[in-house]
């Protein structure tokens, strides 16, 4: 399916994290040029400006398992809002971050639009943990297992009684699992690909398999790219830095395959933290990823 128009939407929130920055990424992948890079390519791009976002020093804390809930509903509402326009004028959406919480909105409006709505979540975390299994409280742990029902009623509200069936997801490139959400996605259904399989079988094998199960049983792809999925040799500028991930060319073999799938209608990119960054090295990363999800090749 070829992509008729890009719509950007910059989520500039670290709410959902523990650690500052990220807010600030959605202008670091601008600064790399992205509307450049796109429209380079052909691709129609129109770029929609960031949400306005409350800083966290003016956010209510809330409780100790859901940090910053209040502030963080009020962004994926918005977040979702944004997507649904974005969908219905037939647009692909990609949405830059901030931090993976964002992504709550973004699953909202996928499963609004979509009848059987798949997943790709590419990341070194599995963002499956609930108000129960955190050990930290910090919601961009939880946006995946709220996707699927799972998680604070204020969240799931949001999604008016439609998730992603989890027979429809694939996580791809964990190695960063906390006990009580490896526990939930051992009984989810979720399609988990570790680094450990990545390692012993191949990226491209992995992502075969991954897109089969996804393919299979959907009418449209959602692809949500961490950028610490990458190993912070290649992009150091990330909220939560996890040693022994992709390769550079292997984050782009991910994204070229995903481009020649055809599948991907919507695409956010979270995570991207200049505070840590080196020369803007991680969001030039970025913006050359979301070019080779975008079908850009090198012949």
């Amino acid at each position: 399916m070829a992509i008729q128009k890009v719509q950007i939407i910059g989520v500039p929130s670290d709410l959902g994290a523990g650690r500052r920055g990220v807010d600030m990424g959605p202008s670091a992948i601008r600064y790399a040029r992205l509307y450049e890079e796109i429209h380079s390519m052909n691709v129609p791009c129109e770029d929609w400006g960031n949400l306005d976002v409350v800083l966290a020093e003016k956010a209510k804390e809330g409780k100790p398992n859901l940090r910053h809930l209040e502030s963080v509903v009020d962004v994926s509402r918005r977040v979702r809002d944004e997507v649904l326009e974005s969908l219905k004028e037939g647009a692909l959406p990609l949405l830059l971050g901030g931090d993976h919480s964002l992504s709550i909105g973004t699953l909202a409006a996928v499963c609004t639009t979509w009848k059987k709505p798949g997943v790709l979540w590419i990341d070194a975390h599995g963002d499956f943990n609930t108000p129960q299994t955190t050990p930290s409280g910090n919601i961009h742990g939880m946006a995946l297992a709220v996707g699927t029902g799972r998680g604070a009623p204020e969240l799931l509200e949001l999604f008016a009684k439609k998730f992603v069936d989890p027979s429809r997801i694939a996580l791809i490139g964990a190695r960063s699992l906390d006990h009580g959400e490896r526990e939930l996605l051992k009984d989810s259904g979720v399609a988990v690909f570790t680094m450990y399989d990545i390692d012993r079988r191949g990226l491209h094998r992995v992502l075969d398999e991954a897109l089969r199960q996804v393919a299979a049983r959907t009418d449209g792809v959602h692809v949500s790219f961490d950028m610490d999925v990458i190993d912070p040799n290649f992009a150091p500028g990330v909220g939560t830095p996890v040693l022994g991930g992709l390769s550079y060319r292997e984050a782009h073999l991910l994204m070229e395959s995903i481009a020649e799938s055809e599948l991907m209608r919507s695409l956010e990119v979270v995570e991207v933290n200049p505070i840590l960054d080196e020369r803007n090295q991680t969001a030039r990363l970025a913006v050359e990823l979301i070019a080779s999800a975008l079908g850009k090749r090198i012949f």
